[in-house]
């Protein structure tokens, strides 16, 4: 009978529900369909053309839950083009589109728009157009988990807004090319709102203007960095700000706090975990990459989500996650998971991003394991070794951690802990913490700023370990099985063998028998003898995610 070595398998209800986390999950779909293929590939339409810059204004309704606004698009053409797609999803709506003087023709497919312009746009040029939307967007019900637009009011009655859209995208709310391998390389963000409210964005503030008559305030946003789509988001409340300094690997990085006025003496002493966090995340991953934008904690009518340089919070004001602790080792109660866990996205997820979402365990799966390195950071190894060996009670292998290409669809929502748990095998195996925190800061140095895959991170941590991961890599993200260590014992010889794995799966494993060994398993049996007789200990090292069987 099959038996895991460290734990004994155990679900919750609850826990079914947390496991998504932040994200939106997409991978319940059964099939695929045309619009899928329009979202989640390189169409034609959306080949030609770079987004280089959104500058996105937009006006919301409380009382209607209708916004309207425009996103003035800069591209350049990467070859001849005409056609473009845009997306927008229903029930929102384009109404319409300058070109200079021009007014391009559209049309509808479903949650994409077609533009066809006049001439054909010449590769390498540069040009502008301003859609205009408006509208219903879709209403986030259980925000984040789902996505769309967040209708609130604070304990005090005031409105209270955002927007939580990870999974769904950006083109849930403003028209945009809504693919991950396309980001503008700068945008701004102005906001309409009553002069009562504040509204907050990403980036730096750039200004805000009142209108007396109307009783109204734009406030202005702007980011210097490439951003992701789904990044970009207003906060609308009765806020209240206060700034500090963070004395980081590349100088002064500016963190700014914007919380309801209500929470500030709360939040103040909560948020004093940022600091430690970014401590340990510089160490382990090489300088915060938005220093241009600076860093920013937000409170949200929501749980938490990764916004560039605007970190969603909603966590309480408490340590851990709501209160608990997900690993259940203890360690998950001594820090605040969303203000870790949101803002290890910073180096995973936002200034890394994987080009398709079928990849997101890039993001998700080693952000899941920030939180075993600030446990480490704060609390040592054993500590952060609990921590993510207790999480592994809320891995299900249901699906491969990696989706499907093209047509928009996440992998299974183990990419966060069988993710986490891959990443802190291979640290096993690399053995050498120095090597493995060079290899996390080389990442972040490579891909800075930058989209990429799977493989092309997969081939790197290969390259720099100078160890072949490609069968762990396709192991743990391709299949649902976990490797399992058949064994038995005979005398003073053990017997081993991989079970359940990849063709060729070697991956070496540390075991005790008569003393700690490392061993290098295959698909065939091999043996160990001991140095004497007698009846011996034998252990596989906690800290590898394998089963174990003994064999008749």
């Amino acid at each position: 009978m099959k038996k895991i070595f460290w734990f004994s398998i155990v679900f919750s209800f609850l826990l079914l529900h947390i496991v998504g986390l932040n994200a939106q999950p997409l991978n319940k779909k059964k099939g695929f369909t045309h619009a899928d293929t329009l979202r989640g590939s390189i169409t034609p339409e959306r080949a030609w053309w770079d987004a280089i810059r959104y500058d996105i204004s937009v006006v919301p309704d409380f009382e209607s839950k209708s916004i309207k606004g425009s996103n003035i698009i800069s591209f350049k053409a990467l070859a001849d083009g005409k056609k473009m797609q845009i997306d927008l999803q229903t029930p929102m709506e384009i109404t319409d589109v300058q070109d200079g003087e021009s007014h391009p023709k559209f049309e509808r497919d479903g949650n994409a728009y077609f533009l066809e312009f006049p001439e054909i746009i010449r590769k390498g040029a540069v040009k502008k157009i301003n859609v205009m939307f408006a509208g219903t967007p879709k209403e986030a019900k259980r925000p984040p988990w789902d996505g769309g637009w967040i209708w609130a009011k604070d304990k005090n009655g005031n409105p209270w807004m955002s927007v939580a859209c990870q999974g769904l995208g950006a083109s849930v709310w403003y028209p945009c090319k809504d693919h991950q391998s396309d980001e503008p390389d700068s945008a701004s963000l102005s906001i309409t709102v009553p002069d009562s409210l504040v509204a907050v964005g990403n980036g730096r503030l750039q200004g805000i203007e009142k209108n007396e008559i109307e009783k109204t305030a734009i406030y202005r946003w702007a980011v210097k960095d490439p951003i992701n789509n789904y990044d970009i988001i207003p906060y609308i409340g009765k806020y209240v700000h206060w700034h500090e300094d963070y004395k980081g690997e590349k100088g002064n990085l500016d963190c700014d706090f914007w919380v309801l006025d209500y929470n500030l003496e709360k939040a103040k002493s909560q948020f004093s975990q940022v600091f430690q966090m970014l401590s340990c995340f510089e160490h382990w991953f090489g300088p915060y990459p938005f220093y241009e934008d600076g860093y920013k904690l937000v409170e949200a009518p929501h749980l938490g989500m990764e916004h560039q340089s605007a970190v969603a919070y909603g966590n309480k004001y408490a340590n851990g996650y709501l209160g608990r602790d997900l690993s259940g080792s203890g360690w998950g109660l001594k820090w605040d998971f969303i203000i870790v866990h949101e803002s290890g996205h910073e180096w995973f997820g936002n200034n890394i991003t994987s080009k398709d979402i079928a990849d997101m365990w890039v993001h998700e799966g080693i952000t899941n394991y920030s939180e075993t390195l600030f446990t480490t950071c704060e609390f040592g190894v054993e500590a952060g070794n609990d921590y993510v060996i207790g999480t592994r009670k809320n891995i299900r292998n249901d699906i491969p951690i990696i989706g499907h290409y093209g047509v928009n669809q996440e992998g299974s929502g183990d990419m966060y802990y069988k993710g986490g748990n891959m990443m802190h095998t291979i640290r096993q195996i690399i053995d050498d913490d120095e090597k493995f925190r060079q290899i996390l800061r080389g990442l972040n140095q490579t891909y800075y700023h930058k989209t990429t895959t799977s493989r092309d991170i997969e081939n790197y941590i290969s390259s720099k370990s100078g160890i072949n991961f490609s069968k762990v890599f396709d192991q743990y993200l391709r299949t649902i099985d976990i490797p399992v260590l058949q064994y038995k014992i005979k005398g003073n010889v053990l017997s081993y063998r991989w079970t359940h794995v990849v063709p060729g799966f070697m991956m070496p494993l540390k075991i005790e028998f008569n003393g700690q060994k490392w061993i290098r398993p295959s698909e065939k049996w091999q043996y160990l003898k001991a140095g004497a007789s007698g009846e011996f200990k034998f252990e596989v090292d906690r800290n590898f995610y394998v089963l174990t069987e003994q064999a008749k």
